[in-house]
């Protein structure tokens, strides 16, 4: 037994060092593992070339970023007189309202004003009111503002803040909200402790971004060149905004280069509907709300459900259908007839603005926004004869099955704001948000406003915008 002892204490010594260290093995893998899934994937940032023809294969790009100024001349604005006024209309059906889309008696008050009353000339004096530059970024002219504040009190950060539109807007949809985000003291909005300086590209194809050249341009591109944009400014880190397609821009952003992305705020977020889960939640939500996740405000909004999830979105996404499979047809019209264009384009300010203007004569149009504005819009598409490329967008992004591309399966980490809009075509509940954006750390049921958030309810959007970031800043 005394010859035992030797042995039992040398075992014993060893399991004091092995045992340990098995379990530390264990856990560390274990640890590793949970790490692992919480780790922050993100997607390829890749390269591209969207200039005519090949890419060069030598020389380096012009990383210069030259004044831009938009123009105008009496040619431009004689060949529009000309086509206004020869305009051919089709009478509308007694009390169709905008049931049948735009009314087209209205639309040849639209047309009048347009004509008769509209000042182009001095629109371009607003929209050259900021500052505009365009730079060359993967072989296609980039047009943004960059608008800094004119004073920043002594101590206070200035944050950069890129937004970015949608269809069928532009950069001039920010033009009332920025005021507010570079001079927030001057309107009431704090006391200047938060105040950024805001970045607003066109999206290429829209407006004076030039159009791609190759086939393929899609968000993750846009939102490549976007980060290049940025890194080109000097920003290593910044915030994020937008709405529409600026919401699937910005979130690719926010997938493809986290760590450059200090929050990210949308007022549309794009998530699919479809799921067991989300079927259950939905079956069950008009009844037991609680027991599913959804708020009494998601109730409101969200039924009854397949009138506001299916036969709303139906009536209101005919112009998708066209625009993913054959935009070109659709868009030679429109891009030679500018009633044709104003017609399309505006009508989806009437109801994407709130659902209820389908019912009036003239759109609801002049309730939210003054014709300057709307036709102003309108002329950046049909300066820059940009209709059929914006178009081209959708048939970029629906080519293929946006569930089976890779980075659907790629969570957003970066701290998320969103504002729901009650008068959005479609309304995400926080539950269902939260299965792709995994940092929600503001989501705010806005009181009133539709999809041109920025352009209609500019002070509510700041407000939220603002409150986000200062959330974000105390993390």
């Amino acid at each position: 037994q005394m010859l035992c002892l030797p042995r039992s204490f040398q075992y014993s010594q060893k399991n004091a060092v092995l045992v340990p260290a098995a379990a530390l093995g264990v856990g560390g893998m274990l640890v590793c593992w949970l790490m692992s899934r919480h780790k922050v994937k993100s997607i390829e940032m890749g390269d591209g070339w969207w200039g005519s023809g090949e890419k060069p294969l030598k020389g380096n790009e012009d990383e210069r970023i030259r004044p831009f100024k938009i123009e105008t001349s009496d040619r431009e604005i004689e060949d529009l007189h000309r086509r206004l006024d020869q305009a051919r209309y089709a009478p509308p059906l007694e009390g169709a309202a905008f049931h049948y889309g735009f009314n087209s008696n209205y639309l040849q008050t639209v047309v009048s004003y347009w004509r008769n009353e509209f000042d182009w000339r001095k629109q371009v004096e607003i929209l050259n009111k900021y500052p505009h530059f365009r730079t060359t970024i993967e072989g296609i002219d980039i047009h943004f503002i960059h608008v800094k504040p004119p004073y920043v009190p002594h101590g206070k950060a200035v944050r950069p803040l890129l937004m970015v539109h949608g269809w069928p807007g532009s950069f001039y949809e920010f033009y009332k909200i920025i005021p507010l985000l570079t001079e927030p003291a001057r309107h009431g909005l704090g006391d200047g402790d938060v105040m950024f300086e805001v970045i607003c590209p066109s999206i290429p194809g829209y407006g004076f971004s030039e159009a791609p050249h190759q086939k393929g341009f899609d968000t993750f591109a846009t939102a490549r060149i976007f980060h290049k944009l940025m890194k080109r400014l000097g920003f290593k880190e910044y915030y994020l905004q937008g709405g529409d397609w600026g919401s699937g821009i910005t979130t690719d952003m926010a997938k493809m280069l986290p760590e450059s992305v200090k929050g990210l705020h949308l007022n549309l977020v794009f998530i699919s509907a479809r799921g067991l889960k989300k079927f259950i939640q939905a079956m069950l939500g008009a009844y037991v709300p609680w027991l599913v996740g959804l708020t009494r405000e998601d109730v409101r909004r969200m039924y009854p459900f397949m009138q506001k999830n299916v036969y709303e979105l139906l009536r209101e996404s005919g112009y998708l259908h066209i625009q993913a499979t054959k935009p070109d047809t659709a868009g030679c019209g429109l891009n030679d007839s500018p009633v044709g264009l104003a017609a399309y384009i505006l009508e989806k300010f009437s109801t994407w603005t709130d659902k209820s203007f389908l019912h009036r004569d003239d759109g609801g149009l002049e309730s939210k926004y003054s014709l300057d504005e709307l036709l102003t819009n309108v002329m950046i598409y049909w300066v820059t004869s940009s209709i059929v490329s914006s178009m081209r967008f959708y048939k970029e992004n629906f080519s293929q099955n946006p569930g089976l591309t890779v980075d659907s399966r790629v969570g957003i980490y970066v701290p998320t704001g969103i504002a729901a809009f009650p008068q959005e075509l479609a309304h995400t509940p926080q539950t269902w948000a939260k299965t792709v954006f995994k940092n929600i750390v503001s989501y705010s049921y806005m009181p009133r406003g539709g999809h041109f958030a920025a352009f209609e309810e500019p002070k509510l959007l700041a407000q939220d915008i603002m409150h986000f970031v200062r959330k974000v800043e105390q993390l």
